[in-house]
Protein backbone atom coordinates (compact mmCIF):
# COMPACT_ATOMS: atom_id res chain seq x y z
CA UNK A 1 0.00 0.00 0.00
CA UNK A 2 1.33 3.43 -0.89
CA UNK A 3 0.74 6.55 1.16
CA UNK A 4 0.74 9.61 -1.12
CA UNK A 5 2.21 11.94 1.49
CA UNK A 6 5.45 10.00 1.53
CA UNK A 7 6.07 10.50 -2.19
CA UNK A 8 4.19 13.60 -3.33
CA UNK A 9 6.34 14.07 -6.41
CA UNK A 10 3.45 15.40 -8.51
CA UNK A 11 2.94 19.15 -8.12
CA UNK A 12 0.17 21.38 -9.39
CA UNK A 13 0.92 24.62 -11.21
CA UNK A 14 -0.56 27.87 -9.83
CA UNK A 15 -3.33 28.13 -12.47
CA UNK A 16 -4.43 24.57 -11.67
CA UNK A 17 -4.50 25.36 -7.95
CA UNK A 18 -6.58 28.47 -8.54
CA UNK A 19 -9.08 26.62 -10.73
CA UNK A 20 -9.31 23.88 -8.12
CA UNK A 21 -9.94 26.39 -5.33
CA UNK A 22 -12.63 28.14 -7.34
CA UNK A 23 -14.39 24.84 -8.04
CA UNK A 24 -14.18 23.70 -4.43
CA UNK A 25 -15.54 27.01 -3.16
CA UNK A 26 -18.36 26.95 -5.72
CA UNK A 27 -19.32 23.43 -4.65
CA UNK A 28 -19.59 24.51 -1.01
CA UNK A 29 -21.61 27.60 -1.87
CA UNK A 30 -24.07 25.53 -3.93
CA UNK A 31 -24.53 23.29 -0.90
CA UNK A 32 -25.13 26.34 1.27
CA UNK A 33 -27.59 27.80 -1.23
CA UNK A 34 -29.55 24.56 -1.38
CA UNK A 35 -29.65 24.43 2.42
CA UNK A 36 -31.01 27.98 2.54
CA UNK A 37 -33.65 27.09 -0.05
CA UNK A 38 -34.56 23.97 1.91
CA UNK A 39 -35.28 26.15 4.95
CA UNK A 40 -37.63 28.12 2.71
CA UNK A 41 -39.31 24.91 1.46
CA UNK A 42 -38.20 25.68 -2.09
CA UNK A 43 -35.92 22.63 -2.16
CA UNK A 44 -37.23 19.28 -1.00
CA UNK A 45 -34.06 17.39 -0.11
CA UNK A 46 -30.40 18.27 0.30
CA UNK A 47 -27.35 16.02 0.33
CA UNK A 48 -24.12 17.88 0.97
CA UNK A 49 -20.69 17.33 -0.58
CA UNK A 50 -18.99 19.47 2.09
CA UNK A 51 -15.65 18.10 3.23
CA UNK A 52 -15.20 15.99 0.09
CA UNK A 53 -14.31 18.83 -2.28
CA UNK A 54 -10.52 18.40 -2.42
CA UNK A 55 -10.40 14.72 -3.39
CA UNK A 56 -13.41 15.21 -5.66
CA UNK A 57 -11.61 17.92 -7.65
CA UNK A 58 -8.34 15.98 -7.60
CA UNK A 59 -10.18 13.03 -9.12
CA UNK A 60 -11.64 15.21 -11.85
CA UNK A 61 -8.15 16.48 -12.69
CA UNK A 62 -6.93 13.00 -13.69
CA UNK A 63 -10.02 12.14 -15.75
CA UNK A 64 -10.65 12.78 -19.46
CA UNK A 65 -14.20 14.02 -20.14
CA UNK A 66 -15.79 12.30 -23.11
CA UNK A 67 -13.17 9.54 -23.02
CA UNK A 68 -13.51 8.06 -19.54
CA UNK A 69 -16.72 6.68 -18.03
CA UNK A 70 -17.90 8.10 -14.74
CA UNK A 71 -19.99 6.68 -11.90
CA UNK A 72 -19.70 9.44 -9.31
CA UNK A 73 -20.34 9.43 -5.58
CA UNK A 74 -23.43 11.39 -4.52
CA UNK A 75 -20.96 13.74 -2.76
CA UNK A 76 -19.06 14.39 -6.00
CA UNK A 77 -20.59 17.80 -6.68
CA UNK A 78 -17.14 19.36 -7.11
CA UNK A 79 -16.06 16.67 -9.58
CA UNK A 80 -19.16 17.29 -11.70
CA UNK A 81 -18.56 21.05 -11.64
CA UNK A 82 -14.93 20.66 -12.66
CA UNK A 83 -15.81 18.35 -15.57
CA UNK A 84 -18.42 20.69 -17.02
CA UNK A 85 -21.75 20.38 -15.22
CA UNK A 86 -22.77 23.95 -14.40
CA UNK A 87 -24.11 25.29 -11.12
CA UNK A 88 -27.37 26.03 -12.90
CA UNK A 89 -27.67 22.42 -14.11
CA UNK A 90 -27.06 21.14 -10.58
CA UNK A 91 -29.61 23.52 -9.07
CA UNK A 92 -32.26 22.45 -11.57
CA UNK A 93 -32.29 19.09 -9.83
CA UNK A 94 -32.43 20.69 -6.40
CA UNK A 95 -35.58 22.67 -7.24
CA UNK A 96 -37.18 19.69 -9.07
CA UNK A 97 -37.30 21.41 -12.45
CA UNK A 98 -38.52 19.41 -15.43
CA UNK A 99 -35.39 20.45 -17.33
CA UNK A 100 -33.00 18.90 -14.78
CA UNK A 101 -30.40 17.22 -17.05
CA UNK A 102 -29.57 14.52 -14.52
CA UNK A 103 -33.01 12.92 -14.31
CA UNK A 104 -35.72 15.39 -15.30
CA UNK A 105 -36.17 15.59 -11.49
CA UNK A 106 -37.40 12.01 -11.42
CA UNK A 107 -34.77 11.36 -8.77
CA UNK A 108 -33.46 13.13 -5.67
CA UNK A 109 -30.85 15.87 -6.15
CA UNK A 110 -27.17 14.89 -6.37
CA UNK A 111 -27.97 11.69 -8.28
CA UNK A 112 -25.58 12.62 -11.05
CA UNK A 113 -26.04 11.37 -14.61
CA UNK A 114 -25.21 13.20 -17.82
CA UNK A 115 -24.92 11.76 -21.31
CA UNK A 116 -22.35 14.24 -22.65
CA UNK A 117 -19.98 13.36 -19.78
CA UNK A 118 -20.32 9.55 -20.17
CA UNK A 119 -21.96 9.61 -16.73
CA UNK A 120 -24.79 7.04 -16.49
CA UNK A 121 -27.71 7.57 -14.16
CA UNK A 122 -27.21 6.29 -10.63
CA UNK A 123 -29.89 5.29 -8.14
CA UNK A 124 -30.23 5.80 -4.39
CA UNK A 125 -29.43 2.13 -3.78
CA UNK A 126 -26.07 2.02 -2.04
CA UNK A 127 -23.33 0.05 -3.76
CA UNK A 128 -25.22 -1.03 -6.88
CA UNK A 129 -23.08 1.16 -9.13
CA UNK A 130 -19.86 -0.79 -8.38
CA UNK A 131 -20.92 -3.60 -10.69
CA UNK A 132 -22.23 -1.17 -13.31
CA UNK A 133 -18.80 0.48 -13.42
CA UNK A 134 -17.06 -2.88 -13.76
CA UNK A 135 -19.47 -3.84 -16.54
CA UNK A 136 -18.73 -0.57 -18.34
CA UNK A 137 -14.99 -1.26 -18.07
CA UNK A 138 -15.59 -4.81 -19.26
CA UNK A 139 -17.38 -3.39 -22.30
CA UNK A 140 -14.20 -1.56 -23.24
CA UNK A 141 -12.16 -4.69 -22.62
CA UNK A 142 -14.44 -6.88 -24.74
CA UNK A 143 -14.62 -4.22 -27.45
CA UNK A 144 -10.81 -4.34 -27.64
CA UNK A 145 -11.01 -8.12 -28.19
CA UNK A 146 -13.28 -7.59 -31.21
CA UNK A 147 -11.35 -5.06 -33.30
CA UNK A 148 -12.76 -6.24 -36.62
CA UNK A 149 -16.38 -6.63 -35.58
CA UNK A 150 -19.01 -4.30 -36.95
CA UNK A 151 -19.72 -2.59 -33.63
CA UNK A 152 -21.02 0.94 -33.18
CA UNK A 153 -19.57 1.03 -29.66
CA UNK A 154 -17.13 3.91 -29.01
CA UNK A 155 -13.90 2.82 -27.35
CA UNK A 156 -10.67 4.59 -26.45
CA UNK A 157 -7.51 2.58 -25.91
CA UNK A 158 -6.57 4.40 -22.69
CA UNK A 159 -10.08 4.94 -21.27
CA UNK A 160 -10.72 4.27 -17.61
CA UNK A 161 -13.89 3.94 -15.57
CA UNK A 162 -14.21 5.97 -12.39
CA UNK A 163 -16.37 4.79 -9.51
CA UNK A 164 -16.75 6.98 -6.43
CA UNK A 165 -18.23 5.95 -3.10
CA UNK A 166 -18.23 6.46 0.61
CA UNK A 167 -16.71 3.89 2.93
CA UNK A 168 -20.15 2.70 4.07
CA UNK A 169 -21.00 1.30 0.64
CA UNK A 170 -17.96 -1.00 0.78
CA UNK A 171 -19.96 -3.20 3.17
CA UNK A 172 -22.30 -4.11 0.32
CA UNK A 173 -21.69 -7.41 -1.45
CA UNK A 174 -21.64 -5.63 -4.82
CA UNK A 175 -18.39 -3.90 -3.82
CA UNK A 176 -16.61 -7.19 -3.23
CA UNK A 177 -18.13 -8.86 -6.28
CA UNK A 178 -17.00 -5.93 -8.42
CA UNK A 179 -13.44 -6.09 -7.09
CA UNK A 180 -13.31 -9.82 -7.76
CA UNK A 181 -14.12 -9.32 -11.44
CA UNK A 182 -12.09 -6.12 -11.87
CA UNK A 183 -8.97 -7.79 -10.48
CA UNK A 184 -9.57 -11.08 -12.28
CA UNK A 185 -9.92 -9.39 -15.70
CA UNK A 186 -7.43 -6.58 -14.93
CA UNK A 187 -10.04 -3.99 -15.81
CA UNK A 188 -9.22 -0.27 -15.87
CA UNK A 189 -11.44 0.72 -12.95
CA UNK A 190 -10.46 3.59 -10.67
CA UNK A 191 -12.13 3.19 -7.27
CA UNK A 192 -12.10 6.27 -5.05
CA UNK A 193 -13.40 5.58 -1.55
CA UNK A 194 -14.14 8.88 0.16
CA UNK A 195 -13.97 7.88 3.81
CA UNK A 196 -15.59 10.47 6.11
CA UNK A 197 -15.80 7.81 8.85
CA UNK A 198 -19.59 7.80 9.03
CA UNK A 199 -22.36 5.98 7.14
CA UNK A 200 -25.09 8.29 8.47
CA UNK A 201 -24.51 7.60 12.19
CA UNK A 202 -22.53 4.34 12.00
CA UNK A 203 -18.78 4.98 12.49
CA UNK A 204 -16.15 3.28 10.39
CA UNK A 205 -14.88 1.00 13.17
CA UNK A 206 -18.37 -0.55 13.35
CA UNK A 207 -18.76 -0.60 9.58
CA UNK A 208 -15.41 -2.13 8.59
CA UNK A 209 -13.21 -4.75 10.26
CA UNK A 210 -10.16 -2.94 11.57
CA UNK A 211 -11.61 0.43 10.56
CA UNK A 212 -9.77 0.55 7.20
CA UNK A 213 -11.11 -0.71 3.90
CA UNK A 214 -7.75 -0.36 2.15
CA UNK A 215 -6.06 -2.54 4.77
CA UNK A 216 -8.51 -5.33 4.03
CA UNK A 217 -7.66 -5.25 0.31
CA UNK A 218 -3.87 -5.57 0.44
CA UNK A 219 -3.75 -9.07 -1.03
CA UNK A 220 -6.11 -8.56 -3.97
CA UNK A 221 -4.12 -9.40 -7.15
CA UNK A 222 -3.53 -6.66 -9.73
CA UNK A 223 -5.06 -4.03 -7.43
CA UNK A 224 -2.99 -0.87 -6.93
CA UNK A 225 -3.84 0.84 -3.61
CA UNK A 226 -3.18 4.41 -2.55
CA UNK A 227 -4.13 6.01 0.76
CA UNK A 228 -4.19 9.77 1.20
CA UNK A 229 -5.50 12.72 3.17
CA UNK A 230 -8.52 13.58 1.03
CA UNK A 231 -8.72 17.07 2.50
CA UNK A 232 -5.30 17.94 1.03
CA UNK A 233 -5.67 18.74 -2.68
CA UNK A 234 -2.07 18.13 -3.74
CA UNK A 235 -1.66 14.93 -1.73
CA UNK A 236 -4.92 13.65 -3.19
CA UNK A 237 -3.86 14.59 -6.71
CA UNK A 238 -0.53 12.79 -6.32
CA UNK A 239 -2.29 9.59 -5.21
CA UNK A 240 -4.85 9.81 -7.98
CA UNK A 241 -2.25 10.60 -10.63
CA UNK A 242 -0.43 7.33 -9.86
CA UNK A 243 -3.63 5.33 -9.54
CA UNK A 244 -4.99 6.59 -12.87
CA UNK A 245 -1.68 5.83 -14.58
CA UNK A 246 -1.85 2.26 -13.29
CA UNK A 247 -5.32 1.90 -14.86
CA UNK A 248 -4.43 3.59 -18.17
CA UNK A 249 -1.40 1.32 -18.51
CA UNK A 250 -3.81 -1.65 -18.36
CA UNK A 251 -2.10 -3.01 -15.26
CA UNK A 252 -5.40 -3.58 -13.50
CA UNK A 253 -7.77 -1.64 -11.24
CA UNK A 254 -6.69 0.88 -8.62
CA UNK A 255 -8.26 2.01 -5.36
CA UNK A 256 -7.64 5.33 -3.65
CA UNK A 257 -8.66 5.41 0.01
CA UNK A 258 -9.12 9.11 0.76
CA UNK A 259 -9.71 10.26 4.34
CA UNK A 260 -12.13 13.19 4.25
CA UNK A 261 -14.39 15.03 6.68
CA UNK A 262 -18.12 15.59 6.93
CA UNK A 263 -18.69 19.06 8.41
CA UNK A 264 -22.43 18.96 7.66
CA UNK A 265 -24.87 16.22 8.61
CA UNK A 266 -25.40 13.24 6.32
CA UNK A 267 -28.32 15.11 4.77
CA UNK A 268 -30.87 17.65 5.92
CA UNK A 269 -32.96 14.74 7.15
CA UNK A 270 -30.21 13.95 9.66
CA UNK A 271 -28.83 15.77 12.73
CA UNK A 272 -25.26 14.71 13.47
CA UNK A 273 -25.25 16.49 16.87
CA UNK A 274 -27.30 13.55 18.10
CA UNK A 275 -24.35 11.17 17.74
CA UNK A 276 -21.15 13.23 17.32
CA UNK A 277 -19.39 15.14 20.09
CA UNK A 278 -18.49 18.81 19.89
CA UNK A 279 -14.80 17.96 20.21
CA UNK A 280 -14.99 15.62 17.22
CA UNK A 281 -16.75 18.23 15.09
CA UNK A 282 -14.22 20.89 16.11
CA UNK A 283 -11.34 18.63 15.03
CA UNK A 284 -13.03 18.07 11.68
CA UNK A 285 -13.44 21.80 11.18
CA UNK A 286 -9.67 22.18 11.52
CA UNK A 287 -9.24 19.89 8.50
CA UNK A 288 -11.76 21.65 6.27
CA UNK A 289 -10.33 21.24 2.73
CA UNK A 290 -11.33 24.72 1.51
CA UNK A 291 -9.77 26.51 4.47
CA UNK A 292 -6.63 24.38 4.12
CA UNK A 293 -6.20 25.29 0.46
CA UNK A 294 -6.92 28.97 1.19
CA UNK A 295 -4.11 29.02 3.75
CA UNK A 296 -1.72 27.25 1.37
CA UNK A 297 -2.46 29.70 -1.45
CA UNK A 298 -2.08 32.67 0.88
CA UNK A 299 1.16 31.36 2.39
CA UNK A 300 2.67 30.84 -1.07
CA UNK A 301 1.65 34.31 -2.17
CA UNK A 302 -0.57 33.02 -4.98
CA UNK A 303 -3.64 34.66 -3.48
CA UNK A 304 -3.76 37.67 -1.20
CA UNK A 305 -6.83 38.21 1.00
CA UNK A 306 -8.29 40.79 -1.39
CA UNK A 307 -8.06 38.32 -4.30
CA UNK A 308 -9.73 35.59 -2.25
CA UNK A 309 -12.56 37.96 -1.35
CA UNK A 310 -12.96 39.01 -4.97
CA UNK A 311 -13.03 35.43 -6.25
CA UNK A 312 -15.57 34.45 -3.60
CA UNK A 313 -17.81 37.42 -4.42
CA UNK A 314 -17.72 36.48 -8.11
CA UNK A 315 -18.67 32.86 -7.37
CA UNK A 316 -21.40 33.92 -4.93
CA UNK A 317 -22.97 36.16 -7.57
CA UNK A 318 -22.88 33.38 -10.18
CA UNK A 319 -24.61 30.95 -7.83
CA UNK A 320 -27.28 33.46 -6.80
CA UNK A 321 -28.04 34.11 -10.46
CA UNK A 322 -28.10 30.37 -11.24
CA UNK A 323 -30.46 29.71 -8.33
CA UNK A 324 -32.87 32.45 -9.38
CA UNK A 325 -32.88 31.16 -12.93
CA UNK A 326 -33.46 27.57 -11.75
CA UNK A 327 -36.33 28.61 -9.49
CA UNK A 328 -38.13 30.12 -12.49
CA UNK A 329 -38.19 26.80 -14.35
CA UNK A 330 -41.42 24.75 -14.35
CA UNK A 331 -41.78 21.43 -12.61
CA UNK A 332 -42.64 18.27 -14.50
CA UNK A 333 -46.37 17.72 -14.89
CA UNK A 334 -48.21 14.63 -13.75
CA UNK A 335 -49.15 13.57 -17.26
CA UNK A 336 -45.46 12.85 -18.03
CA UNK A 337 -45.06 10.30 -15.22
CA UNK A 338 -45.65 7.30 -17.47
CA UNK A 339 -43.25 8.45 -20.19
CA UNK A 340 -40.15 6.35 -20.89
CA UNK A 341 -41.15 3.26 -18.94
CA UNK A 342 -40.40 1.50 -22.22
CA UNK A 343 -38.54 2.52 -25.36
CA UNK A 344 -40.39 5.17 -27.36
CA UNK A 345 -38.57 4.09 -30.54
CA UNK A 346 -38.85 0.30 -30.61
CA UNK A 347 -42.21 -1.28 -29.80
CA UNK A 348 -42.05 -5.10 -29.64
CA UNK A 349 -45.82 -5.20 -29.32
CA UNK A 350 -46.28 -3.62 -32.75
CA UNK A 351 -47.00 -5.32 -36.05
CA UNK A 352 -43.36 -4.80 -37.02
CA UNK A 353 -42.64 -7.92 -34.98
CA UNK A 354 -45.71 -9.82 -36.14
CA UNK A 355 -43.90 -12.05 -38.63
CA UNK A 356 -44.63 -15.63 -37.61
CA UNK A 357 -46.32 -16.57 -40.89
CA UNK A 358 -45.70 -20.31 -40.81
CA UNK A 359 -42.00 -20.20 -41.76
CA UNK A 360 -40.84 -23.02 -43.97
CA UNK A 361 -39.54 -26.18 -42.37
CA UNK A 362 -35.85 -27.03 -42.35
CA UNK A 363 -35.00 -30.59 -41.53
CA UNK A 364 -35.75 -32.30 -38.25
CA UNK A 365 -37.97 -31.21 -35.45
CA UNK A 366 -36.36 -29.72 -32.39
CA UNK A 367 -37.17 -29.26 -28.75
CA UNK A 368 -37.68 -25.87 -27.15
CA UNK A 369 -34.10 -26.01 -25.90
CA UNK A 370 -32.77 -26.73 -29.39
CA UNK A 371 -34.76 -23.92 -31.02
CA UNK A 372 -33.64 -21.45 -28.34
CA UNK A 373 -30.05 -22.46 -29.05
CA UNK A 374 -30.60 -22.00 -32.80
CA UNK A 375 -32.13 -18.57 -32.20
CA UNK A 376 -29.11 -17.52 -30.12
CA UNK A 377 -26.82 -18.61 -32.97
CA UNK A 378 -28.89 -16.63 -35.48
CA UNK A 379 -28.94 -13.48 -33.35
CA UNK A 380 -25.23 -13.61 -32.53
CA UNK A 381 -24.52 -13.89 -36.26
CA UNK A 382 -26.91 -11.04 -36.97
CA UNK A 383 -25.61 -8.65 -34.28
CA UNK A 384 -22.01 -8.65 -33.03
CA UNK A 385 -23.11 -6.73 -29.93
CA UNK A 386 -24.87 -9.77 -28.48
CA UNK A 387 -22.87 -11.40 -25.69
CA UNK A 388 -23.84 -14.39 -23.54
CA UNK A 389 -22.69 -14.64 -19.94
CA UNK A 390 -23.49 -16.56 -16.78
CA UNK A 391 -22.49 -19.53 -14.72
CA UNK A 392 -21.55 -22.53 -16.89
CA UNK A 393 -22.82 -20.97 -20.15
CA UNK A 394 -19.48 -21.43 -21.94
CA UNK A 395 -18.37 -24.73 -23.38
CA UNK A 396 -15.20 -24.51 -21.32
CA UNK A 397 -13.34 -21.72 -19.49
CA UNK A 398 -9.88 -23.21 -20.04
CA UNK A 399 -9.86 -22.64 -23.76
CA UNK A 400 -6.84 -24.83 -24.39
CA UNK A 401 -9.06 -27.83 -23.57
CA UNK A 402 -11.74 -26.91 -26.11
CA UNK A 403 -10.45 -29.32 -28.75
CA UNK A 404 -10.38 -32.25 -26.30
CA UNK A 405 -13.73 -32.00 -24.54
CA UNK A 406 -17.37 -31.90 -25.58
CA UNK A 407 -18.09 -28.78 -23.54
CA UNK A 408 -20.69 -27.80 -20.98
CA UNK A 409 -22.85 -25.12 -22.61
CA UNK A 410 -25.22 -24.67 -19.69
CA UNK A 411 -26.88 -27.07 -17.28
CA UNK A 412 -29.65 -27.62 -19.83
CA UNK A 413 -27.29 -27.40 -22.85
CA UNK A 414 -29.10 -24.36 -24.23
CA UNK A 415 -25.86 -22.44 -24.85
CA UNK A 416 -23.90 -25.47 -26.06
CA UNK A 417 -21.56 -24.72 -28.93
CA UNK A 418 -21.91 -20.94 -28.78
CA UNK A 419 -18.39 -20.42 -27.45
CA UNK A 420 -16.91 -22.64 -30.18
CA UNK A 421 -18.70 -20.60 -32.83
CA UNK A 422 -18.30 -17.08 -31.42
CA UNK A 423 -15.22 -17.39 -29.14
CA UNK A 424 -14.85 -16.57 -25.48
CA UNK A 425 -14.89 -12.79 -26.03
CA UNK A 426 -18.64 -13.10 -26.59
CA UNK A 427 -19.57 -16.24 -24.63
CA UNK A 428 -18.04 -16.44 -21.17
CA UNK A 429 -18.52 -17.83 -17.70
CA UNK A 430 -18.91 -15.66 -14.62
CA UNK A 431 -18.43 -16.26 -10.91
CA UNK A 432 -21.24 -17.95 -9.02
CA UNK A 433 -22.74 -14.59 -8.06
CA UNK A 434 -26.09 -13.58 -9.50
CA UNK A 435 -25.79 -9.87 -8.68
CA UNK A 436 -22.42 -9.91 -10.45
CA UNK A 437 -23.99 -11.39 -13.58
CA UNK A 438 -26.79 -8.81 -13.77
CA UNK A 439 -24.81 -5.79 -12.53
CA UNK A 440 -22.07 -6.36 -15.11
CA UNK A 441 -24.76 -6.75 -17.76
CA UNK A 442 -26.07 -3.29 -16.86
CA UNK A 443 -22.63 -1.79 -17.54
CA UNK A 444 -22.27 -3.72 -20.80
CA UNK A 445 -25.70 -2.53 -21.96
CA UNK A 446 -24.99 1.09 -21.01
CA UNK A 447 -22.00 0.99 -23.35
CA UNK A 448 -23.99 -0.47 -26.26
CA UNK A 449 -23.63 -4.23 -25.99
CA UNK A 450 -26.75 -6.44 -25.96
CA UNK A 451 -26.11 -8.83 -23.07
CA UNK A 452 -28.02 -12.10 -22.72
CA UNK A 453 -27.17 -13.13 -19.15
CA UNK A 454 -28.35 -16.46 -17.78
CA UNK A 455 -29.41 -17.13 -14.20
CA UNK A 456 -28.87 -20.86 -13.94
CA UNK A 457 -32.05 -21.55 -11.95
CA UNK A 458 -34.84 -19.06 -11.28
CA UNK A 459 -34.79 -20.29 -7.67
CA UNK A 460 -31.41 -18.55 -7.21
CA UNK A 461 -32.24 -15.24 -8.85
CA UNK A 462 -32.79 -13.45 -5.55
CA UNK A 463 -29.22 -12.23 -4.84
CA UNK A 464 -29.66 -10.20 -8.05
CA UNK A 465 -33.09 -8.87 -7.11
CA UNK A 466 -31.87 -5.41 -6.11
CA UNK A 467 -30.35 -5.04 -9.57
CA UNK A 468 -33.42 -6.58 -11.24
CA UNK A 469 -35.89 -4.49 -9.24
CA UNK A 470 -34.24 -1.08 -8.80
CA UNK A 471 -31.66 -0.80 -11.57
CA UNK A 472 -32.40 -2.65 -14.81
CA UNK A 473 -36.08 -1.75 -15.38
CA UNK A 474 -35.76 1.83 -14.14
CA UNK A 475 -32.64 3.02 -15.96
CA UNK A 476 -34.51 4.56 -18.88
CA UNK A 477 -37.30 6.04 -16.77
CA UNK A 478 -35.14 7.54 -14.02
CA UNK A 479 -32.77 9.15 -16.55
CA UNK A 480 -35.66 10.67 -18.50
CA UNK A 481 -34.74 8.55 -21.53
CA UNK A 482 -31.08 9.61 -21.54
CA UNK A 483 -29.84 6.08 -20.70
CA UNK A 484 -31.09 2.57 -21.30
CA UNK A 485 -29.96 -0.96 -20.54
CA UNK A 486 -31.72 -3.43 -22.84
CA UNK A 487 -30.86 -7.04 -22.07
CA UNK A 488 -32.48 -10.45 -22.13
CA UNK A 489 -32.21 -12.27 -18.81
CA UNK A 490 -32.74 -15.98 -19.43
CA UNK A 491 -33.77 -18.19 -16.53
CA UNK A 492 -34.98 -21.80 -16.41
CA UNK A 493 -38.09 -21.94 -14.21
CA UNK A 494 -40.57 -24.40 -12.71
CA UNK A 495 -40.38 -28.10 -11.97
CA UNK A 496 -38.78 -30.66 -14.27
CA UNK A 497 -37.71 -33.85 -12.48
CA UNK A 498 -38.64 -35.71 -9.37
CA UNK A 499 -36.24 -34.82 -6.63
CA UNK A 500 -35.85 -31.19 -7.73
CA UNK A 501 -37.64 -30.25 -4.51
CA UNK A 502 -38.32 -26.74 -3.34
CA UNK A 503 -35.06 -25.15 -4.54
CA UNK A 504 -35.24 -26.32 -8.14
CA UNK A 505 -38.96 -25.88 -8.83
CA UNK A 506 -39.95 -22.34 -7.91
CA UNK A 507 -42.08 -20.00 -10.02
CA UNK A 508 -42.04 -16.42 -8.78
CA UNK A 509 -43.11 -14.76 -12.01
CA UNK A 510 -45.55 -12.35 -10.36
CA UNK A 511 -42.70 -10.55 -8.58
CA UNK A 512 -41.47 -9.40 -12.00
CA UNK A 513 -44.72 -8.88 -13.89
CA UNK A 514 -45.57 -6.17 -11.36
CA UNK A 515 -42.38 -4.21 -12.06
CA UNK A 516 -42.75 -1.37 -14.61
CA UNK A 517 -39.99 -1.48 -17.20
CA UNK A 518 -39.73 -5.24 -17.54
CA UNK A 519 -41.20 -7.28 -20.34
CA UNK A 520 -41.74 -10.85 -19.15
CA UNK A 521 -41.96 -13.77 -21.59
CA UNK A 522 -42.67 -17.44 -20.87
CA UNK A 523 -43.19 -19.50 -24.05
CA UNK A 524 -45.24 -22.68 -24.08
CA UNK A 525 -43.72 -24.40 -27.13
CA UNK A 526 -40.60 -24.52 -29.23
CA UNK A 527 -41.67 -22.32 -32.15
CA UNK A 528 -42.98 -19.59 -29.83
CA UNK A 529 -39.75 -19.75 -27.85
CA UNK A 530 -37.70 -19.18 -30.99
CA UNK A 531 -39.82 -16.29 -32.23
CA UNK A 532 -40.24 -14.59 -28.86
CA UNK A 533 -36.55 -14.82 -27.99
CA UNK A 534 -35.64 -13.20 -31.30
CA UNK A 535 -38.05 -10.36 -30.60
CA UNK A 536 -36.74 -10.03 -27.04
CA UNK A 537 -33.16 -9.65 -28.27
CA UNK A 538 -34.07 -7.14 -30.96
CA UNK A 539 -36.30 -4.96 -28.82
CA UNK A 540 -34.85 -2.06 -26.82
CA UNK A 541 -36.13 -2.91 -23.34
CA UNK A 542 -35.06 -5.37 -20.67
CA UNK A 543 -36.80 -8.73 -21.08
CA UNK A 544 -37.05 -11.58 -18.59
CA UNK A 545 -37.19 -14.72 -20.71
CA UNK A 546 -38.39 -17.69 -18.65
CA UNK A 547 -37.82 -21.20 -19.96
CA UNK A 548 -39.91 -23.87 -18.25
CA UNK A 549 -37.49 -26.66 -17.51
CA UNK A 550 -39.94 -29.49 -18.20
CA UNK A 551 -41.12 -27.98 -21.47
CA UNK A 552 -37.57 -27.32 -22.72
CA UNK A 553 -36.87 -31.02 -23.19
CA UNK A 554 -40.41 -32.26 -23.77
CA UNK A 555 -41.30 -33.87 -27.08
CA UNK A 556 -44.80 -32.45 -26.78
CA UNK A 557 -43.48 -28.92 -27.40
CA UNK A 558 -41.26 -29.77 -30.38
CA UNK A 559 -41.44 -27.83 -33.62
CA UNK A 560 -39.77 -28.03 -37.01
CA UNK A 561 -36.69 -25.82 -37.05
CA UNK A 562 -37.70 -22.84 -39.21
CA UNK A 563 -35.80 -21.82 -42.30
CA UNK A 564 -35.07 -18.13 -42.10
CA UNK A 565 -36.40 -15.73 -39.52
CA UNK A 566 -39.23 -16.57 -37.16
CA UNK A 567 -40.32 -14.06 -34.55
CA UNK A 568 -43.43 -13.01 -32.66
CA UNK A 569 -44.61 -9.76 -31.18
CA UNK A 570 -44.58 -10.04 -27.42
CA UNK A 571 -48.17 -9.68 -26.18
CA UNK A 572 -49.88 -11.86 -28.74
CA UNK A 573 -51.22 -14.94 -26.93
CA UNK A 574 -52.44 -18.00 -28.79
CA UNK A 575 -54.98 -20.41 -27.31
CA UNK A 576 -53.45 -23.81 -27.98
CA UNK A 577 -55.89 -26.00 -26.09
CA UNK A 578 -58.39 -25.70 -23.29
CA UNK A 579 -57.22 -27.10 -19.96
CA UNK A 580 -59.26 -28.69 -17.19
CA UNK A 581 -58.72 -27.82 -13.52
CA UNK A 582 -57.28 -30.65 -11.44
CA UNK A 583 -58.97 -30.99 -8.05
Amino acid sequence: MKRAAAQCEVKLAPPALLRAYRTMYASRRIDDKEIALKHQNRVYFQLSSAGHEAVSVATAMVLKPGCDWLFPHVRDRALCLYLGMSAYEQLLGAVAAASDPNSGSRQMPSHWGMKRLNMPSRSSCIGMQFLHAVGAAEAGYRRSLLPHADLAIPYNVDEIVYIGSGEGATSEGEFWESLNTACNLKLAVLYVIQDNEYAISVPVEVQTAGGSISALLREFPNLHIEECDGTDLEESYAALFRAAAHCRNRSGPALVHAHVVRPYSHSMSDDESLYRSRAELAEEARRDPIHRLEKKLAASGQLVPEQIEGLQAEVNAEIEEAAEQALRQPHATGDTAAEFIYSPEVDPTSQTFDLEHNPAAEGEEGTMAELINQCLVDEMEHDARVVVLGQDVADVSRCESLSEVKGKGGVFKITAGLQRKFADARVFNTPLAEANIIGRSVGLALRGFKPVPEIQFFDYIWPAYMQLHNEVPLMRWRSNNAWKCPMVVRAPIGGYVRGGAIYHSQSGVSLFTHLPGWRVVMPSNALDACGLLRTAIRCDDPVLFLEHKHLCASATTEATIPAGISWSRLPRPRWCRKGQPQL
